[in-house]
């Protein structure tokens, strides 16, 4: 059971921020346990049952965190090719259902290369994969922002500066 106070990666929302533990009035259950969430990255709270079903997990540590983006140039890029916009809208929603942190940087790095590719081809990158990537680096980028203790507008510096300390 996470505590008041914790930090939790909570479904497709994000990073947030657990309130309180306990009943909450909008349920006609008074026993039942409610986490109430606050996202870090926007207005509003989330009240989920304690024992829901759905995806949540502590937000990655520091030490995970720093591991993750000294691996980066190691993580193999998967471009993924496909027409059917179906087809890639599930390629591209199977990464992120993982919830993984290397998973994300996976896609993004994927799509960027992707983008990259087209860019030179005199192409317009696709919109599919415009928008796994955005919310793919809009999840990855609030919990490295969390665990590294910076503002998550610097995550991306603190990428680059990574990768180029370790060529």
């Amino acid at each position: 059971m996470y505590q008041p106070g914790e930090m939790i990666f909570y479904s497709g929302e994000g990073v947030c921020r657990v309130e309180a533990v306990g009943p909450v009035d909008v349920s006609a259950d008074k026993q039942k346990l409610y986490y109430t969430l606050q996202p870090l990255y926007r207005q509003g709270k989330i009240f989920i049952p304690v024992d829901s079903p759905v995806f949540s997990r502590p937000v990655i540590t520091r030490q995970q965190a720093e591991d993750l983006l000294r691996r980066i140039p190691s993580i193999q890029a998967e471009i993924y090719e496909n027409r059917n916009l179906r087809m890639l809208n599930e390629h591209y929603q199977a990464l992120m259902q993982t919830r993984d942190c290397e998973d994300m940087l996976q896609l993004i790095r994927s799509v960027y290369i992707k983008q990259q590719e087209l860019k030179a081809q005199g192409k317009k990158p696709g919109l599919v994969d415009e928008r796994y990537m955005k919310r793919a680096e809009d999840l990855l980028y609030g919990e490295l922002a969390v665990a590294l203790n910076i503002p998550k507008e610097s995550v991306l510096d603190h990428i680059t500066s990574v990768i180029e300390a370790g060529e």
